[in-house]
C-alpha cells in the first residue's frame, strides 16, 4: 500500500507556535517539502531553523513517542520526508507539500514490518549453547533501521549560523532532544546539537547568577562547534536505513551516544533520530512474534544487568551546578537525588536541565536540588523504581510502557541500590551473547 504523506493541522499550529515564542515570525509559510526559516522569520538565509515531518515505515504506526524523545509521533499523521534547501537531489524519496491533508481513512489496525534488506542474516546458536541467549540478537540482525522508523515523526535542523540560545529554546518548545546541524558552506550535515551541549556550556562558563553566561547569550552554534572541536573529536555519526538494528545498537553504545540520525546515503537526507527507547519499543511490540526466552523469568539480581557499584547520585541539598559537574564528569543521562538518609526522592535528568532554559532559570545555577525539582515545569509521578527480586520481563515491560531510559534500583528502604538501563538491557541481551561488550569498552 503506497504511502499518503500528509501534515496535520496540529502540528502545523504547534510549529507555527514555536516559531512565533522562538523567531519573532507570524508564521510558517506554506511552501513544498519544508522550509527553512531564519531568526527574524525570512525565509533563505543563513541561521535558520528548519521544522519538517518525516514519512518512512509502516512498521511503527500503532505508537509513537512522547514529548522527551526525538520523534513525535501520531497514528493519523503520514508526512513528507524532510528535503534539503533547493539545488539538491531527493531522489528516491517524495516531495510533496508540507501541509497536504489527507481525506483518506487510515489503516493504522494493521501491524506489518516491511524489511528492505541489507541486513545481517541471524545465525544459529553454537552447538551446546543456550538458544535462548541468542534470540534477541537474531532478532536485531534481521531487521533493519528502516522498520524501527515511526511513519510520521518530526525533525528540527538547525543551521550553523543559528545563535546558540535561540538553538535550545527550539528544543524546548518542539519537545525534542537533538537536532541535526546543516553546515551550508559545505552543504552537509556536520554534527548534533543536544542537550549535553546546553550542559557542557552552562558549566564551562557559569560564574554566579549576577554574571550573564555572554558564550549563551551571543555565540552561534558554529562558534560553539570550534571551540568544542579542540577538546574533543566531534563527528557526526550516523546510520543509513538498510543497516541491521544490531548495527546501530553497537554504534549507539560503542560510541556511548544516544541519539543516531539515520541518512538516506542517496539524498543525504535525514530520515530519523534513532534512539535506544525506539529500538526497545520496536522490541516489546514485535518481540511478541518470537519465542520468549526462559531467561526473562529470572530476578535482575541473578542476571546481573545493570550498574550497581560507584552509582552517581547527588544530595537534595546541592546546587544545580553540582548536578552539572556530575553529568559533565560521570557522563551519565540522569542522577537518582537522595536525602540525608540517603533515600531516593527524585530523579534529575539531562532532560530537567534544558527545561531551565525554558523558565529561563540557566542564570541561577545556584539554586538546590531541591528548589528545581520542585520548579519542574510539568508534574513528575515520583520515580519509577524497580527491586532486585523483580523479574527481568516485568523491568523491560516496566520501561517499555513509561517510555523512561532507566529505572532505579532500591531496597525495602528506597535506599539507592543500582541503575537499570536501557543501555544495559541492550548490551546483555543483544552484544553480549555476540561476544561484544561495547558498553564497557
Amino acid at each position: 500500500m503506497a504511502k499518503q504523506p500528509v501534515f496535520g493541522m496540529h502540528t502545523r499550529m504547534h510549529t507555527e507556535d514555536a516559531l512565533q515564542r522562538i523567531t519573532g515570525s507570524t508564521g510558517l509559510p506554506d511552501v513544498p517539502g519544508g522550509q527553512w526559516v531564519d531568526a527574524q522569520g525570512l525565509t533563505g538565509r543563513s541561521g535558520s531553523i528548519k521544522l519538517t515531518s518525516c514519512s518512512s515505515s509502516p512498521a511503527m504506526e500503532p505508537f509513537g513517542e512522547n514529548m522527551e524523545d526525538s520523534a513525535a509521533s501520531d497514528n493519523s499523521l503520514r508526512t513528507s520526508v524532510p528535503t534539503k534547501p533547493t539545488g539538491y537531489s531527493t531522489s528516491g524519496l517524495s516531495s510533496v507539500p508540507l501541509f497536504e491533508m489527507n481525506q483518506e481513512e487510515d489503516d493504522d489496525d494493521v501491524l506489518s514490518v516491511q524489511s528492505r534488506g541489507g541486513c545481517s542474516y541471524a545465525l544459529a546458536p553454537p552447538a551446546g549453547s543456550d538458544p535462548d541467549a541468542f534470540t534477541y540478537m537474531n532478532f536485531m540482525k534481521s531487521h533493519c533501521c528502516y522498520d524501527a522508523i515511526p511513519t510520521s515523526s518530526k525533525l528540527v535542523i538547525f543551521d550553523t549560523t543559528l545563535q546558540v540560545k535561540k538553538a535550545f529554546f527550539a528544543l524546548v518548545a518542539n519537545g525534542v532532544r537533538a537536532a541535526p546541524l546543516w553546515d551550508n558552506k559545505f552543504k552537509c550535515f556536520v554534527g548534533m546539537l543536544t542537550i549535553t551541549d546546553f550542559i557542557n556550556i552552562l558549566h564551562r562558563y557559569y560564574k554566579s547568577p549576577l554574571v550573564q553566561i555572554y558564550e549563551l547569550e551571543e555565540h552561534k552554534i558554529e562558534t560553539w562547534r570550534e571551540i568544542y572541536l579542540e577538546y574533543s573529536v566531534n563527528r557526526l555519526i550516523s546510520i543509513t536505513p538498510d543497516a541491521s538494528l544490531f548495527d546501530a545498537i553497537y554504534s549507539l553504545l560503542k560510541n556511548k551516544i544516544h541519539r543516531l540520525p539515520v541518512i538516506d546515503p542517496a539524498s543525504g537526507n535525514v530520515l530519523h533520530i534513532l534512539t535506544h527507547k525506539r529500538i526497545l519499543k520496536f522490541l516489546h511490540i514485535f518481540g511478541s512474534m518470537i519465542p520468549k526466552p526462559r531467561f526473562l523469568q529470572k530476578q535482575i539480581c541473578e542476571v546481573g544487568i545493570g550498574t550497581f557499584k560507584e552509582i552517581a547520585t547527588v544530595q537534595e541539598s546541592a546546587s544545580v551546578y553540582d548536578a552539572l559537574t556530575v553529568f559533565v564528569e560521570r557522563r551519565v543521562s540522569a542522577l537518582p537525588v537522595v536525602n540525608e538518609q540517603g533515600k531516593v526522592v527524585a530523579l534529575y535528568s539531562r532532560f530537567d536541565v534544558i527545561n531551565l532554559a525554558a523558565q529561563k532559570n540557566y542564570n541561577n545555577l545556584n539554586m538546590t536540588m531541591r528548589e528545581a525539582i520542585a520548579s519542574r515545569a510539568c508534574w513528575m509521578e515520583g520515580v519509577l523504581k524497580c527491586y532486585p527480586h523483580e523479574t527481568l520481563e516485568t523491568i523491560i515491560d516496566r520501561i517499555a510502557k513509561a517510555e523512561v531510559h532507566r529505572l532505579v534500583l532500591v531496597d525495602s528502604e528506597d535506599v539507592v541500590r543500582g541503575i537499570v538501563s536501557l543501555s544495559d538491557l541492550l548490551q546483555a541481551l543483544v552484544l553480549t551473547p555476540a561476544g561484544i561488550e561495547a558498553l564497557y569498552s
